[in-house]
């Protein structure tokens, strides 16, 4: 058996539905490379990213998550140690104290999206959605991560600020990156990481990164991110440059993911204009006016979170696996793995898998609202922030987001999918996240 297939599938924006493919053909354990192994069940959650007494998580793959050896140690490439002392850190800045301290930051966002929904609106309905997320998502956590008031001021001018197009840039190259180094040319691609383009780009990210955190580190205490790891850095030996990468990091997890999952959500709402019927209803007799949807209040909009954790399962934001390398030989989900051996769960596989969800290719919120018919779903198969100790640690906040926003939404605006974006999910590429085309919808504003 040959790399060069997996390799292939992934430089093309393809794995996951590949690996999807041979779970269904093959069953719950399949080999898509010499050394690397895909589990499809609940099971090899715990088994892989989970932990048990006396033993030590299996490490991240290195390959993966460091393609290029040179790149600072951050949150989520770090090891075992290093990873548990900078979560023990960052934690405080994620917690529910955190949330309620940080809710009138993000809630500014949200009503400044409105706001500037209702401008664009009166010239032209027809709006592109997957904008309007990225500007939002990308300025709450570049607020909370920098603070810095405005974040990256996307909203504020109704434009990408250039270091965000850099990162959505990065995040689509380094799945063809990643591919290429499975083939043996992590030398090569070192050598041309340095010499080209990407080490212009790459400069140019670290710069931009290294200028906010100066800023951050120039400010008082806040109950953003960094705070804690900004009062601890000297006994965690966190110079600039290592802020600055687990700033980095933080940012990237927290923006694409959050819009992708909304641009999701809205796209099958308004695809399925029953449930999207369904859940206005909801959300617009749930409060007298926009003012009232906060934090705390979206919390009793039980069909609004029923459409997002449907949405979760059927487009998933991360659809490809987070591979793990057994460090000793192990047994996952029943099955002998060697040391040594690369192994993973694919989100999107196992979302689609009908042994653990019945009628997987339909979208329906119902199956989270205890509905009969969906009685043998297993819900545990699911697990879009992973499971164990690496689980995401911003899994709080992407909720806050997402209710917060798709609930104004709902509120503020009547909702219709354009022609042109009726198909928008065929055909998307996946790497480690979605490469998404624009998303046109138009916006009819209520409730002024």
């Amino acid at each position: 058996m040959t790399i060069i297939p997996r390799a292939l599938y992934q430089f093309r924006g393809c794995l996951p539905f590949h690996v999807a493919d041979l779970h269904r053909r093959y069953g719950p354990v399949v080999r898509i490379a010499p050394n690397e192994l895909a589990f499809c069940s609940p099971q090899a959650w715990r088994d892989i990213y989970g932990t048990k007494p006396g033993q030590e998580e299996f490490p991240k793959y290195e390959a993966f998550y460091r393609v290029f050896r040179h790149v600072p140690v951050n949150i989520g490439n770090a090891d075992y140690f290093e990873h548990a002392r900078l979560r023990r850190h960052l934690s405080p800045g994620f917690g529910a104290r955190a949330m309620r301290a940080q809710e009138p930051i993000i809630g500014s966002y949200v009503d400044l999206l409105v706001s500037r929904l209702r401008e664009a609106v009166q010239t032209e309905s027809l709006q592109n959605m997957l904008e309007w997320y990225t500007w939002t998502t990308f300025d709450i956590i570049g607020d909370l991560s920098f603070g810095v008031e405005g974040g990256f001021g996307c909203l504020r001018n109704n434009n990408y600020h250039p270091w965000v197009v850099l990162i959505k840039d990065f995040m689509r190259q380094n799945g063809k990156i990643g591919a290429l180094a499975s083939l043996g040319l992590r030398s090569l691609l070192a050598w041309l990481h340095k010499h080209a383009a990407h080490r212009i780009a790459d400069g140019q990210h670290r710069r931009i990164v290294q200028e906010k955190v100066s800023q951050r580190l120039n400010s008082g205490a806040r109950p953003d991110f960094l705070d804690s790891l900004i009062r601890n850095k000297e006994s965690l030996n966190l110079d600039l440059g290592r802020l600055s990468t687990n700033a980095s990091s933080l940012i990237v997890a927290g923006s694409e993911t959050t819009a992708t999952l909304l641009c999701g959500v809205t796209y099958l709402l308004t695809i399925n204009t029953d449930i999207l019927h369904k859940v206005q209803r909801e959300v617009r007799s749930a409060f007298k006016n926009s003012n009232e949807i906060t934090l705390t209040s979206v919390s009793n909009l039980h069909y609004m979170l029923a459409c997002l954790n449907e949405t979760l399962r059927y487009y998933p934001p991360v659809p490809t696996g987070f591979p793990r390398q057994t460090h000793r030989s192990a047994v996952i989900d029943g099955k002998f793995v060697p040391q040594g051996t690369v192994v993973s769960v694919f989100q999107y596989a196992i979302n689609y898998d009908e042994h653990y969800w019945k009628e997987p290719d339909k979208f329906v919120p119902e199956r989270w609202m205890g509905d009969p018919r969906y009685k043998g779903d297993q819900f545990d198969a699911m697990q879009p922030f992973s499971v164990g100790p690496r689980n995401c640690i911003g899994r709080n906040l992407a909720y806050a987001e997402m209710r917060l926003i798709l609930a104004k939404l709902l509120y503020n605006f009547d909702l219709t999918l354009a022609d042109e974006s009726r198909n928008w999910l065929e055909g998307q590429k996946a790497w480690a996240v979605w490469d998404k085309p624009a998303l046109g919808i138009r916006l009819h504003p209520l409730n002024p």
